[in-house]
């Protein structure tokens, strides 16, 4: 069963640069838990200084209740799955998943009967007596999986291991990751910068940008509800608009911007006077009769891109700004043109605004 690990005012510097700074978070014994962030945000440290190749310059990393601090690798209930899986060529399926048994002096019987069982576990069956190089993709990610939870890890650790795959795959092996952590109970710690990897397989996802843990919360509530600039721009995609706070109302705030006044949830109570940036989801956009109407918008279609199941709709307003929104291919709209003028709207409910302390992503 897994363990729960703890970050406690965590942080790595090198030199003066910090790859992680003052990170606190609780992550619960059987939780799937995604660090998730684009390249050098400090992901890959985390899972470093977790697994014991090297401590951090500040902070108390716990797994169990244990202060981990000089406990090298080798000695802590982790084990790693690396991007490049490190899997050995030249060893047959059994000889991998069995390698880290026999390193143990594990005895033979016992260790031919737990490498079975994980090939059951993992599905991969007929396959024992086969070379790596002789597996699919998918076969070898399985392999990997197996070979780590062989020496019953509490944590394991999982480095962006399904990037090398193509989609169709990678989305089998999210089903399957979490199927298999589900079955275990292990407490699963996985790193990526892919928000579909961490929102479909996660308990909890923490969004990191530049070394500092933004967010840390269930996948609905990140996409939802994010609490920051960053994470509203980076997790899902959103219309954005800078303004200034001119009225509240209760819970909302109405904005003045420079294609017009909108309302917007207000989460982080801001005050009449503060500038801040609204976000509004592709999703959350629709059609309307009347530019008038409340948070309505006279647009223009600029591209429609049918992607099956939904189209997506890029506009102009009246003064340039694109728009983005994402209509379901349900037979409820009409069908629409490219260069056409159209009014769109949006719930007061459906857009928030957020203090223009984050860098929004392009």
């Amino acid at each position: 069963m897994g363990q729960d690990v703890e970050l406690s005012g965590v942080s790595m510097r090198f030199g003066e640069v910090y790859a992680a700074r003052d990170i606190n978070v609780h992550i619960q014994a059987g939780e799937f838990f995604s660090f998730l962030g684009p390249s050098g945000c400090g992901k890959t440290t985390l899972l470093r200084l977790i697994s014991g190749f090297m401590d951090p310059s500040e902070g108390k990393i716990k797994i169990g209740g244990k202060d981990m601090r000089g406990i090298g690798s080798n000695s802590r209930p982790t084990a790693m799955i690396f991007q490049n899986l490190a899997l050995f060529p030249l060893m047959t399926v059994e000889e991998n998943i069995g390698f880290g048994l026999e390193v143990r002096h594990v005895p033979k019987a016992k260790r031919i009967k737990k490498v079975e069982e994980l090939i059951e576990l993992v599905d991969l069956y007929g396959t024992g007596d086969r070379m790596v190089s002789e597996l699919s993709g998918g076969q070898k990610q399985r392999v990997a999986i197996a070979r780590a939870l062989a020496v019953n890890p509490a944590v394991l650790l999982l480095d962006e291991p399904l990037s090398a795959l193509d989609l169709r795959l990678r989305n089998h092996m999210r089903a399957e990751l979490r199927n298999i952590q589900r079955r275990t109970g292990v407490t699963f710690i996985y790193i990526t910068h892919d928000q579909t990897e961490a929102l479909t397989m996660s308990d909890r996802v923490g969004v990191m940008s530049i070394g500092k843990l933004e967010q840390v919360a269930e996948p609905d509530v990140i996409y939802n509800t994010p609490e920051t600039s960053f994470v509203a721009s980076f997790v899902g995609e959103s219309n954005i608009i800078d303004g200034n706070i001119i009225g509240i109302d209760g819970d909302y705030a109405l904005l003045k911007t420079a294609y017009g006044s909108f309302f917007c949830k207000n989460p982080q109570h801001m005050e009449e006077g503060e500038t801040a940036t609204i976000f509004i989801r592709p999703e959350t956009v629709f059609l309307a009769k009347e530019p008038t109407a409340e948070n309505g918008l006279a647009c223009r279609t600029k591209t429609i891109s049918f992607e099956g199941s939904y189209a997506v709709v890029t506009l102009t307003t009246e003064q340039d700004q694109l728009f983005t929104m994402r209509l379901n291919n349900d037979g409820s709209t009409p069908k629409l043109k490219e260069d056409e003028n159209i009014n769109v709207r949006f719930s007061r409910e459906n857009a928030f605004v957020l203090k223009n302390g984050g860098t929004p992503i392009a």
